[in-house]
């Protein structure tokens, strides 16, 4: 075992030599001229620690990005006659490669229709037909939205060296912006050529290239380090989200855990004290108040600043003992309807000491669609109700 590791220090600080060595000059033509028996000695779990620590050293994302691309070239042949895990049809990893294996058909199906095209930009049936094919690969994105919600965090958790994955993320946002940009120039009257024939170039080679790097290095490490237990419940999820293209024949289920355990409360995606419960509904900011099935008033939150006064004496009131005559009709209604399945959702707006006040009531029910009560939301929306445009910076 410390031999093995000590071969892969070795592996890592020559890596390491060759990958600063692009970061500086951009070439490693030298390195690969003189260090060819070296370079058939790596494996792909090299790459997984190499970036690690270059990202980990500081480097900007946009110039790891490039030497990825680069490196990842130079060491290709070794990477792809490495004897890799192949990972059961069925499972979180199988079904994730025939979607891709779906991916990699549609490509090539656009691919000569892409040439075709930028040859007369005016062809209408070559647009259309190229843009319905775009359309469907967009669907694929979902498959990276799995990667990331689904895959990523359980690496998170088992191994130290997760920092790959921030560029493998990189990339998928670079995927999902070029098919968009794609998409939308199709259904545009005209086609700005340079743009377009960039953006599906680079659609082809992230793709792929995203592909190998999965099925060669990233899959085969999960699967020598990730339990079958955790691969199982990654297909759950992944089918709960919905794969893009291929879907698992069968999917094992989950073994229920107690709904309270040591001191938590599962809540099915996760697990909270009830101090943390507390918490949370009371840092909202929203007034909640909860009536059960039975028209009871069972909850309220206690917000910095509440719109609606509320005292625990109303705990186990009915409902209708909490409105005024002239308005009780009103509450009335909305729960007969949401009891009776003929409506989910209520909604007001008021003005009120100077704010606007929006109030919801929506109807709880449970996987069954049995009718469980009531939820009424209100909140204080003059802000919301200014706001114009996009804000994607932080400025304070």
């Amino acid at each position: 075992m410390s031999e093995f590791t000590n071969t892969k220090d070795k592996r890592l600080t020559i890596l390491l030599k060759v990958a600063k060595t692009i970061l500086q000059t951009g070439s490693a033509r030298e390195f690969i001229v003189g260090n060819k028996d070296f370079i058939e000695t790596v494996i792909p779990t090299d790459f997984i620690t190499l970036f690690d620590v270059l990202i980990k050293e500081g480097y900007p994302m946009d110039d790891i990005k490039v030497l990825t691309n680069k490196i990842l070239n130079i060491f290709h042949q070794p990477i792809e006659n490495f004897e890799r895990i192949i990972p059961a049809i069925d499972s979180f990893l199988g079904v994730l490669e025939q979607n891709n294996r779906e991916m990699e058909l549609l490509l090539k199906q656009i691919k000569p229709v892409f040439k075709d095209f930028v040859l007369d930009v005016e062809h209408i049936e070559r647009k259309k037909k190229l843009l319905q094919l775009f359309r469907q690969l967009e669907v694929f994105v979902a498959h990276y939205t799995i990667k990331e919600n689904v895959l990523f965090p359980v690496i998170e958790k088992n191994s130290s060296d997760y920092r790959c994955l921030l560029i493998m993320w990189s990339f998928h946002d670079d995927i999902r912006k070029n098919i968009k940009t794609v998409i939308h120039q199709l259904s545009n009257d005209s086609v700005e050529l340079k743009t377009f024939k960039r953006c599906v170039g680079d659609i082809f080679f992230n793709m792929l290239a995203i592909k190998f790097r999965e099925e060669r290095i990233l899959f085969p490490y999960i699967l020598s380090t990730i339990s079958e237990e955790q691969l199982a419940a990654m297909n759950r999820e992944g089918f709960e989200m919905g794969y893009p293209y291929v879907q698992p024949a069968k999917v094992a289920k989950s073994d229920k855990k107690e709904d309270f355990e040591d001191g938590k409360v599962n809540l099915g995606t996760g697990e909270l004290s009830v101090e943390q419960l507390k918490l949370i509904f009371n840092h909202l900011p929203v007034d909640i108040t909860y009536v059960d099935e039975h028209d009871k008033v069972r909850y309220f939150s206690t917000p910095p600043k509440r719109i609606f006064p509320r005292t625990k004496a109303i705990i186990g009131r009915q409902v209708n003992n909490c409105h005024p005559p002239e308005s009780v009709h009103v509450v009335e209604n909305i729960v007969r309807s949401f009891r009776s399945g003929e409506k989910s959702r209520a909604d007001f707006w008021i003005k009120m000491r100077g704010e606007y006040i929006l109030i919801q009531y929506f109807a709880v029910r449970n996987e069954q669609g049995e009718y469980k009560g009531v939820i009424e939301v209100s909140q204080e929306i003059s802000d919301i109700r200014k706001l114009e445009g996009e804000k994607r910076l932080l400025d304070w």
